[in-house]
Formats: C-alpha cells, structure tokens, sequence
C-alpha cells in the first residue's frame, strides 16, 4: 500500500495539494498505488483541500491521533523548527505517512515541499 502524508498552511486548496503529490511522485519516479491512504493529524483535520485531494484521488483519507503520530516520530527524516513548534512532530507529513502505512513502513525519502503544501511518501506490504 502507499500512504501520503500531507500537511498544508492553512486554506489551501485541493488543486494545490494534488499538485504537490503529483511533484512528490514524480520525483521519485512513481504513479499512485492503490490501496493509497491520505493522512494527516489532528491539527489538520478541518483541512477541506487535504479531503479533497484525497477524494479526488479515491484514496482513504485518515486523521491520524497525537499518539500515533508521536510513536513513529523518531523514524522521521526530516526535522522541522516550524512543524515542532506547531504540531510537536519533527516533520507531520513524514509522521502521518509512516502511521498511515502500518508498522512495516518506510519512507522513500524527506518529505517534499512546495507552495506551502509537505508531502511524504510511505510503503508497507501490509495495512495497519
């Protein structure tokens, strides 16, 4: 399964963020797999372009707890000043991806960045 993790500034829209998945697939040379998750935390929740992109991609979208963002924080890549001092992660998207695709997963690389838009990519063989 693929698992995109995706935090956004507040208010942006679902053309945006598809945007930025298409740039964050694309550089690692990969089209969408189904089952895909779109995942996010709390903090994001209200997000209506995050929902969305995730509907428009027929993906699952997933509000993920504080809790099971903060159990795989350690296993993130990146380490954000912005994203600690708004959502206590060193990096949400990298997070919400890693929580989304189960305990096997792993993250094909720092999270992609763009107009305002964190998208990270996560594999697993399994579904949490």
């Amino acid at each position: 399964m693929m698992a995109l993790g995706i935090g956004c500034r507040k208010g942006t829209s679902a053309n945006v963020v598809l945007a930025v998945i298409d740039e964050a697939l694309q550089a690692h040379g990969l089209k969408l797999v189904h089952p895909l998750v779109v995942a996010t935390g709390g903090i994001k929740a209200g997000e209506e372009g995050i929902r969305e992109a995730a509907l428009k991609l027929g993906a699952e979208f997933v509000v993920l707890s504080d809790e099971a963002l903060q159990a795989v924080a350690s296993l993130t890549l990146t380490r954000s000043e912005a994203s600690l001092a708004h959502t206590g992660l060193p990096s949400l998207s990298e997070a919400a991806a890693l929580a989304a695709a189960g305990p096997d997963a792993r993250l094909l690389g720092p999270r992609h960045v763009s107009q305002g838009v964190t998208c990270a990519i996560a594999l697993s063989e399994n579904m949490p």
